[in-house]
Parts: structure tokens; sequence; C-alpha cells
């Protein structure tokens, strides 16, 4: 079984931004990642606690290849976007790759 690879990444907002980033992924990040040959799918997961809100991307990938098609060839660094810095309130500079197996 050869598994596809599930791509990670992190950030957080202020509670009080959490829908507007939230739409702003959607049209910032999403698209982006749909639009690159060989991505599978993409979630978004969010969790508020306190005054902050934590923002994840999930994607899930057919090949190093294609994540490369769209990060670049340091890959496993993270991606931003220029507005990213009116929301975000620190920038990790890694994401996490994981081989997912799915049945």
């Amino acid at each position: 079984m050869k598994p596809v690879i599930t791509r990670i990444w992190h950030g957080t907002t202020r509670a009080e931004h959490a829908d507007i980033y939230l739409d702003y992924l959607n049209k910032s990040g999403i698209p982006d990642y749909q639009n690159v040959k060989g991505n599978l799918s993409v979630e978004v997961w969010r969790k508020t606690e306190g005054d902050v809100c934590h923002f994840w991307t999930v994607t899930k990938w057919d090949s190093f290849d294609s994540i490369k098609n769209f990060a670049g060839k340091q890959y496993e660094k993270a991606r931003y976007y220029p507005d990213d810095k009116d929301y975000l309130l620190d920038f990790e500079e890694h994401v996490e790759h994981y081989e997912t197996f799915e049945y």
C-alpha cells in the first residue's frame, strides 16, 4: 500500500479575527493548494482557546514531488501569503509531514 503524504501547517490569530482569517484562507491558501496537481484534499481545523484561535491546514498529497510543486525545494518550510501579517500572531518556520495510510 502506497501512503499519501499529509502536510500540516499551524498558525494562530486573535479569536476576534477567526472568521475573517478563515475567509481569507478560503480566498488565498485553499485555492493554491487545490490548484496543484497531486493535491488530494484540504481540511482546515480551528480551535479557540481564550483570546487565541488556532488554525491547522491539513492537506493530503500523492507525493513529495507534488508538495514541492506547491511549496518549492524547501518544502519543509511554511509558505506564507502577503496579508498573513495582518492576522497571524506568529510565523512558525516549519510544517509537519506524515505518511498516511488510508483504509
